[in-house]
């Protein structure tokens, strides 16, 4: 059964509900692969779409993880709901992305302090000028502090969000390079414009899986090992704020 719910996209089951702080992977299976390799008795919260979301406890602290899907139109759909429907004070994004900066590289885990965008939502808040998608400082120092922890090579700067997986500019991404941002991906300016409007918590912590200009790319062990790290910053991250 389902509770009564004012949102289409996310049905929580009855019996369950979403913890304070989420974990969103964009594949709702890396959420799933999260939930049982990570979390104490994972609960199913939601499967609306496919878009699985989990509650559980990561060292004695009660978690969520829940897929957001590509792009800042379908996260902002889902955490737009989960700040305002359903009592969430913080979201993590973790992601992977592609290196644009000579001082990245794969598997190295990327904090995104910033995320400049292409993206015309920034317009839709109605801002006189540009608004600047900030991460929430405390998560951010928390995320370094605990990679610091682990021994995981870590990147704290601006990223790139751009609306195109392929752009038509071939230009794009040297141009992002130019201005010293330090890899590209999807999502997290549309994160932390959510979490600004909302007057809530977010941080997007990622992993470079290729490089747009090396030509550098994990292998597929490669690539879920450095997953590991990152899901484990971003967990400690979610228990410690």
């Amino acid at each position: 059964m389902m509770k009564e719910s004012p949102s289409a996209c996310i049905s929580i089951k009855e019996g369950t509900h979403v913890a304070k702080t989420v974990l969103m992977p964009g594949d709702p299976l890396r959420a799933k692969y999260i939930a049982e390799h990570y979390l104490e008795n994972p609960v199913l919260f939601n499967d609306v779409r496919n878009m699985y979301g989990y509650t559980g406890l990561y060292e004695g602290k009660e978690v969520s993880v829940m897929g957001s899907g590509m792009g800042i139109p379908s996260l902002g759909l889902y955490v737009h709901e989960l700040y305002n429907f359903f009592g969430v004070d913080r979201v993590i994004r973790v992601g992977s992305a592609g290196g644009l900066s000579e001082d990245v590289h794969v598997r190295d885990v990327v904090i995104a302090m910033s995320a400049s965008t292409n993206s015309s939502y920034v317009t839709s808040y109605d801002f006189r000028g540009y608004p600047a998608p900030t991460a929430d400082y405390g998560m951010l120092a928390n995320a370094v502090a605990a990679a610091k922890e682990m021994g995981v090579s870590t990147k704290v700067g601006s990223v790139y969000t751009d609306d195109y997986f392929y752009h038509p500019d071939k230009d794009a991404n040297l141009k992002a390079k130019n201005l010293g941002l330090l890899a590209v991906e999807m999502e997290t300016a549309g994160l932390y414009l959510q979490a600004m409007a909302n007057h809530k918590k977010a941080l997007s912590i990622l992993t470079i899986s290729d490089h747009c200009f090396t030509g550098e790319s994990l292998s597929a062990e490669d690539r879920q090992n450095s997953f590991h790290e990152m899901m484990e910053i971003a967990l400690k991250t979610a228990i410690s704020d």
